[in-house]
């Protein structure tokens, strides 16, 4: 017997790999997507909110509520989006083969929208977070018993023992706004962590993306598409290959536990909110893991370090499924 799907609440600025991680979300049988808000950072908040409605018109699902929020970070402003990684829509260059939106947009905002799903899955609720944090952040700002009533956080973000990819020490969600961040981490829930530790050892490559073009399912086939431009990036800039790193969709599949965590301690952890080089850098003392210690009392954010290989065909699966 199966058990019920888990209620998730989605946090993102879509992108092309949070297109794979909306997909994954959709289709798998664990989870359950009641709502999805949107923010800053690979794209602008309004472009991150088309770009979600017709991904999820196009899957046949424009019953779920898509709520804009956060176009600009608690300190500063928009830094621009990366449309020399994800393409100018955001969603490599596909957004206007894309069907039209059906979907009446829901009242109100992201912390609206997350705020009325807590209550209504009082103690189930698991937020993903794959994009800037800014969202959780006026969330916890508006409502501080948000945390009592969530089940979990996981957050896409960070780098412990490895280089950032906007800056040495710094990953581009984390980046985009520190202050935020910084709230989330500090807030007393559950944090999981999927930092580009482990993220940047799960690849697709061009083998995979024909795949998705040559799908029947129509939310694989756009997926394929937008990815020419993103194993583009990577091959160029990032791994000299042509491959691409699966950041956002791991982290769903942590959240939904479809992947097997080899190493994920929970430890204590600080970003870096100074104006220094050091700007956006998760600290995550791990100090305790030289002695494998394990999980270190007191501390609430589990830093995901290694998991099992193989995650790449799960996500084809369940993207052909969409």
């Amino acid at each position: 017997m199966h058990p019920e799907p888990t209620p998730v609440y989605l946090d993102c600025d879509t992108g092309i790999d949070d297109a794979l991680a909306l997909g994954h979300l959709l289709a798998s049988p664990r989870a359950d997507l009641v709502g999805v808000g949107c923010v800053h950072g690979n794209i602008d908040v309004d472009a991150a909110v088309e770009n979600t409605r017709r991904l999820v018109t196009l899957a046949g699902r424009g019953d779920i509520p898509v709520a804009p929020g956060a176009s600009a970070p608690l300190v500063g402003e928009f830094a621009g989006g990366a449309p020399h990684v994800h393409g100018v829509d955001g969603i490599g260059g596909v957004r206007e083969s894309l069907p039209s939106p059906t979907a009446v947009p829901v009242d109100g905002d992201a912390v609206d929208l997350l705020l009325r799903l807590s209550r209504e899955h009082v103690g189930e609720l698991q937020l993903l977070a794959i994009g800037p944090l800014t969202n959780l952040a006026h969330a916890l700002d508006r409502d501080p018993g948000l945390v009592d009533r969530v089940a979990g956080v996981t957050v896409m973000g960070g780098a412990a023992r490895v280089p950032g990819n906007v800056h040495p020490v710094a990953e581009a969600n984390i980046w985009h706004d520190p202050e935020a961040a910084q709230v989330v981490v500090a807030a007393p829930w559950p944090v999981t962590l999927v930092p580009l530790d482990t993220t940047m050892e799960h690849t697709l490559d061009e083998r995979h993306r024909q795949r998705l073009c040559d799908s029947a399912s129509a939310y694989a086939r756009a997926c394929g598409e937008m990815l020419d431009r993103y194993l583009d990036f990577y091959g160029e800039v990032v791994l000299g290959r042509r491959a691409a790193a699966l950041h956002d969709p791991l982290a769903a599949a942590v959240m939904l536990g479809e992947v097997n965590r080899v190493r994920s301690p929970r430890v204590p952890v600080e970003v870096d909110c100074s104006r220094g080089p050091g700007r956006g850098q998760t600290i995550c003392d791990l100090r305790s893991q030289r002695r494998l210690v394990g999980d270190v009392d007191g501390a609430n954010v589990r830093v995901v370090l290694e998991t099992a290989p193989g995650y790449v065909d799960l996500l084809l699966d369940l993207l052909e499924q969409v």
